[in-house]
């Protein structure tokens, strides 16, 4: 049996297999530089929407539609207020947003400058700022924030989150200094994981290279931190109320700025930016500012 396929752009290719046939999109413009690997991607076809060729990047029209994001869409007072009602239509069902909490946290080592990115998950929000919970003894995170002993990386408070909301077609983007929580108010929050984790947060020394063993065939280096959960599994046995390690707790960013971002059609997109400023008479307030694009 044949099959019609229907006329397709010059910018389509199909693929024929031994029993199907495949249609996928190619980038609209071929790379010239063969050593380029990625060149303009236009992202998957499920996300590609109303005013986008074949091969070009998608629109966002989702709020478009409606006349954009206004100034008079945002909390006139506070980001914190702001944040928590886009964070509340990011978790609703219909959003189509998985997992909210998921940011990728940047911070920068000094006096390198080096800048380190990874992604994390918002546990808490509170007044004062954004809080995750990490280990702060070993990793990466603690030598930029708070500097190591052999002085290679002075500590360096700045950092910055960044939430992106694909389905919305929204980022928020946070700036500010970071301070730890206390034992106490860590511990909260340690006792909501699972007895697994929690044994975890104490066995993993984070971002410390794990060395294979020889006489293991095949060990990739996964035996050592396996050994160290069975040591903490000894060391806790029998104990229901684990304390939460000295090395591990609460990180909160303390805004200092946070931009609310939300996608237009032409990459003429809307921009709202919150300022942390003092005023003459010592009080602090927030500043709201229209950026262009």
């Amino acid at each position: 049996m044949s099959l019609k396929l229907p006329s397709l752009p010059s910018r389509w290719t199909v693929i024929r297999g031994t029993r199907n046939i495949t249609i996928s999109r190619m980038a609209l413009h071929a790379a010239h530089d063969k050593a380029k690997l990625i060149f303009a991607p236009s992202g998957t076809p499920v996300h590609s929407g109303p005013g986008s060729a074949p091969g070009q990047a998608a629109q966002f029209l989702k709020t478009e539609r409606l006349g954009g994001l206004k100034r008079s869409d945002l909390d006139r007072e506070s980001p914190i207020t702001q944040f928590h009602n886009w964070f509340n239509q990011a978790v609703q069902p219909e959003s189509g947003v998985s997992h909210a909490e998921t940011c990728t946290l940047s911070t920068a080592q000094l006096p390198s400058g080096r800048v380190s990115s990874r992604v994390v998950y918002l546990k808490e929000l509170d007044p004062k700022g954004f809080v995750i919970y990490s280990n702060f003894g070993t990793s990466g995170k603690a030598r930029d924030l708070f500097g190591t002993p052999d002085g290679k990386s002075t500590g360096n408070r700045w950092a910055s989150m960044v939430f992106w909301w694909e389905p919305l077609e929204r980022q928020v983007r946070v700036e500010g200094r970071a301070e730890r929580l206390t034992a106490e108010e860590s511990q909260v929050y340690y006792d909501t994981r699972v007895r697994g984790s929690r044994i975890g947060a104490w066995a993993s020394k984070q971002s410390s290279v794990l060395k294979p063993r020889e006489d293991i065939k095949g060990d990739d280096g996964r035996s050592e931190l396996n050994n160290w959960v069975k040591e903490t599994e000894q060391k806790f046995e029998g104990v229901e109320k684990i304390p939460v390690p000295e090395f591990w707790g609460g990180l909160r960013i303390v805004p200092e700025r946070i931009e609310f971002w939300q996608g237009r059609e032409n990459r003429l997109h809307d921009r709202f930016v919150y300022e942390r400023v003092q005023s003459p008479d010592g009080d602090e307030k927030w500043t709201l500012d229209r950026l262009s694009p």
